[in-house]
């Protein structure tokens, strides 16, 4: 049975739920509702990217993925339990109830079943009332770093049936469940992090908004703009200090044949970003002193930028 089809949303704990919501809608132009206690925001084409709700800890919670058609949460189940796991039912916003599962590492993920959109036309030609700086069209992945790369991979293959897309090296990993190229990746840094959840834009126009836009809320680019070799998406990152994880905008996703195959990359310049450099050396980093030397980058940028008058 094929059980995931889809990446759905991820669900972020944050410490201030007002202070969340509005950052997340107006730095990263994603709509959505706050309700008592949690919040959910969306992207063009989904009816919700992200779930916000307070925790004693800011990370994520879970990422949620869809089942494939006709596949109920009962045969999920059943299904789960003959691959040896435990799920636990569990309610999720919006979308009754889910499956939730803890990978070797932690990580919360939950499935969900397949909700087909009561108006099925295209976002585009729909009317809205709302017009951010700039708005992703989905929700497009997450990425961990590991202290074991092989045990996450298999439990991924084995038990949700993930398939592998690319590796580089013998650190990093890129796996699928549709014809993008992938919904989750992880990279192997001697411990567990998330380090990213990515959203999708148009192209290379959007791009150029979204960084003005980015710059006049003060959030500059960690890294990019570039284009990864593995993968051939464009691509830029910003911290979200508060919620202690990055966020990647990425634009033109390698779309996979159904007869794909693994491939391997090497762990060079090239196969990270075809136009340029490698990242920033706190860009693996989530302790104190990385986030800390950012931060001193930061507002030594920010003096330098031109106060409006």
């Amino acid at each position: 049975m094929k059980l995931v089809s889809a990446i759905h949303h991820a669900k972020l704990r944050v410490k201030n739920l007002d202070e969340a919501f509005k950052r997340w809608s107006h730095v990263l132009g994603l709509t959505g509702e706050k309700y008592d206690d949690y919040a959910l925001l969306r992207c063009t084409h989904e009816d919700f990217a992200l779930v916000l709700q307070e925790g004693s800890k800011a990370g994520i919670d879970y990422t949620a993925y869809e089942l494939s058609p006709g596949v109920s949460l009962d045969a999920a189940k059943k299904e789960l339990q003959s691959r040896d796991l435990s799920p636990e039912t569990v309610e999720v916003p919006q979308r009754g109830q889910g499956l939730k599962l803890s990978d070797p590492d932690g990580n919360g993920v939950v499935l969900i079943e397949r909700k087909r959109p009561t108006d099925a036309r295209p976002a585009e030609v729909k009317y809205s009332d709302v017009i951010p700086g700039f708005h992703p069209r989905k929700f497009g992945h997450v990425n961990y770093l590991t202290s074991n790369a092989e045990r996450f991979i298999s439990w991924y293959v084995d038990k949700l049936g993930f398939k592998i897309t690319d590796r580089i090296g013998t650190e990093g990993c890129w796996l699928h469940v549709n014809a993008d190229h992938h919904v989750l990746a992880v990279l192997e840094k001697g411990y567990n992090h998330i380090h990213h959840v990515a959203f999708e834009l148009v192209d290379w126009g959007e791009f150029r908004v979204a960084f003005d836009h980015l710059a006049q809320n003060k959030r500059p680019i960690v890294w990019g703009p570039g284009r990864h070799g593995m993968a051939r998406n464009l691509f830029s990152y910003f911290r979200m200090y508060e919620e202690d994880l990055f966020v990647e905008l990425f634009a033109d996703l390698e779309q996979l044949s159904e007869d794909h195959e693994p491939r391997q990359y090497p762990d060079d310049v090239h196969s990270s970003n075809t136009w340029g450099t490698l990242p920033p050396r706190s860009y693996f980093r989530f302790d104190d002193d990385a986030i800390r030397s950012e931060l001193e980058q930061r507002e030594a940028y920010l003096e330098r930028v031109p106060t409006p008058t």
